[in-house]
């Protein structure tokens, strides 16, 4: 009877444990990959240049001074920090979008955001609004990058680093690798 016992529990912790771990769907981690790094722009964008930030040890010089220097604050780690706090909210402003040329699949900001043009987003008639489930999955997926890649996020924007897509998405986490391919199936 034990030994049944803890056959069945064998095979129900193989059944979650290989189901937690399951192939990630790269279309939607590139997608929630790219709208970070999008969001993280525009809010980037939104800070005033000309405020800065005290960064530094509180260690004293042998002089008694104290070294710390200024960094602009938008690219500081610690508004970058507070920034990837609340970037998973904005998922709701997405839906899946599926190109009319290629049939490629990715999830596209389709909201306006406030006080901007309305002219730089595609047609709405090329978008999916699959209700919350798209939007719940892809923050979901948005969170799951987020956690793991925090590190990595927050020092290619305080670097400044040039074309952060590409660098985050495809080379860091892997996810937009193939994303050139028409992917019907999303």
């Amino acid at each position: 009877m034990a030994s049944w016992i803890i056959q069945i529990t064998v095979m129900v912790l193989s059944v979650f444990t290989s189901s937690s771990q399951g192939k990630r769907d790269k279309q939607l981690y590139c997608s929630a990959c790219k709208a970070i790094v999008d969001e993280l722009n525009y809010s980037i964008s939104q800070v005033d240049p000309k405020k800065t930030i005290n960064v530094g040890g509180f260690r004293l010089n042998p002089d008694g001074t104290m070294k710390d220097k200024k960094v602009p604050l938008a690219r500081s780690e610690t508004h970058l920090s507070e920034l990837l706090d609340g970037v998973c909210d904005s998922m709701s402003d997405y839906a899946l979008h599926v190109d009319p040329d290629t049939q490629l699949k990715q999830f596209m900001r389709f909201a306006p955001r406030s006080g901007g043009a309305t002219g730089d987003f595609p047609d709405f008639k090329n978008f999916q609004f699959d209700g919350p489930e798209a939007s719940n999955a892809l923050k979901f997926a948005c969170e799951s990058v987020v956690e793991e890649l925090e590190d990595d996020i927050i020092s290619l924007f305080s670097q400044d680093v040039e074309h952060v897509h590409q660098e985050l998405c495809n080379r860091v986490s892997g996810y937009c690798k193939e994303s050139r391919r028409s992917n019907k199936e999303l």
